[in-house]
């Protein structure tokens, strides 16, 4: 990798680990306790844990709730953002239902101390409904926030600015995820951040390469069936990682910065050791 050491600064952005990590395949359940997760992030030195469904949501009673964010608040963490209900990471059908009764969702969101939520939509009747979300979510100062992700109205780049500008809120806004852009056929760069950095509300981080005898395989709705590898977050040959680290400095973006990549690990140690490996690399960029 070529040496940045131009790109020396003060650090900026907040680092995220996302629970993501220790998720199964069906990303509804975790393979660890969610407090490993926790003291993972904490002994790493994260600033904040992603939160979803699969470790807690919509479906956990509050006083669960209420006990994992004092686990949070020991560990000197916060949570950077929740994803209430596991319908919205699998993007199925049902994503979009809980913008159709926000109110649960707000209430994780407010359990958690967050201010952000991750939501889904599939077709342009989503619309309203996400503006009538977004007014009752700013009562009580919460944003949303959809990932530019495979099959929703998010795919690609010029669409989903029409889409940002036809809701028209402030509380609305985006998670830039160039690991799916690319998959959709779609810049990551400079100019595609420039044109979403108004509306940048958290960044994901996943690594893959195209490969169209890989063993993985994504739906999308504007270039058909897409097969690529999986990449640890540092390798080289998929998403230019340290491209968007580079770009995202020279915006001085403030925000998160959220590990996401799926791993299933099986086990604490195995978690703990691909955290912290992630967290050297994003850093190496960064001090």
């Amino acid at each position: 990798m070529t040496p940045l050491a131009s790109w020396t600064r003060v650090k900026i952005m907040k680092l995220s680990l996302s629970v993501r990590i220790a998720e199964d395949a069906t990303k509804t359940t975790l393979n660890l306790p969610f407090a490993d997760i926790v003291h993972i992030a904490r002994d790493q030195d994260y600033d904040a844990i992603c939160l979803r469904a699969s470790a807690a949501g919509v479906q956990t009673p509050r006083e669960q709730r209420i006990k994992m964010k004092e686990e949070i608040n020991r560990c000197g963490l916060v949570v950077s953002m929740v994803t209430t209900d596991c319908d919205v990471p699998l993007n199925n059908e049902n994503g979009p239902k809980a913008l159709r009764d926000i109110t649960p969702s707000l209430e994780v969101a407010e359990d958690f101390g967050c201010d952000l939520i991750r939501v889904c939509m599939k077709n342009e009747t989503d619309i309203p409904v996400a503006q009538s979300a977004c007014d009752l979510a700013a009562q009580k100062n919460i944003r949303l926030a959809h990932q530019c992700h495979t099959t929703t109205l998010c795919e690609e780049v010029e669409p989903t600015l029409e889409l940002l500008k036809k809701i028209d809120r402030s509380n609305f806004g985006l998670i830039f995820e160039p690991a799916n852009l690319m998959l959709c056929g779609q810049s990551y760069g400079m100019e595609t951040l420039k044109a979403y950095f108004p509306y940048v509300m958290n960044v994901y981080v996943q690594n893959h390469r195209l490969d169209a005898n890989g063993p993985v395989s994504q739906e999308t709705w504007c270039r058909g069936v897409q097969s690529f590898h999986n990449l640890l977050l540092w390798e080289e040959g998929g998403v230019d990682i340290a491209g968007l680290i580079h770009n995202l400095l020279s915006l001085e973006y403030t925000g998160y910065f959220t590990i996401h990549h799926a791993q299933d690990v099986k086990t604490t140690l195995e978690a703990e050791q691909y955290a912290k490996n992630c967290a050297k690399f994003v850093r190496s960029f960064l001090s």
